[in-house]
């Protein structure tokens, strides 16, 4: 049987649409292709940005910033040496790119200059960290991406 070029053009029409419909069915089901790249109140956050600029500039004025390195026991945060880690308060947000399941926040209290994340609450890859604290009345923060 022959297939004149009629029939082609209608076969190649067919084919592509059902590939494209394979391939959006396939995005919007499949767990392994949803990514959470956006925080749910994004718009609250935007507002608060200009508050995140000053707190950056006051950690930016410091002698010492936060460090971190991975550990055996998980990712150990320190804190600046020169200031009494007693008097520090405020917030980690652990914020995982492709899962926001994963993300989760702990509250700053310190017994010695450093702060433990436990390596069961982090998984391998990206993650953004996030360190909201204050000393002294004064208001800082610490940004960055991290592998885990």
């Amino acid at each position: 049987m022959k297939i004149n070029w009629g029939t082609g053009i209608v076969i190649a029409f067919i084919g592509f649409i059902s590939f494209i419909m394979y391939f959006i069915i396939t995005m919007n089901v499949d767990d392994a292709y949803d990514y959470d790249l956006v925080t749910e109140d994004y718009y609250a956050e935007e507002l608060e940005y200009q508050k995140d600029i000053d707190k950056l500039k006051n950690a930016k004025h410091l002698n010492e910033n936060i460090t971190y390195k991975k550990s055996v026991e998980g990712l150990i945060i320190s804190f600046p040496n020169n200031i009494d880690f007693k008097k520090i308060t405020g917030n980690v947000f652990l914020y995982r790119p492709s899962n926001k399941h994963l993300d989760f926040e702990t509250t700053i209290s310190l017994s010695k200059p450093t702060l433990l994340i436990p390596d069961n609450r982090l998984v391998d890859g990206r993650w953004n960290i996030k360190i909201d604290w204050q000393y002294n009345g004064k208001s800082y923060l610490f940004k960055e991406s991290i592998n885990y």
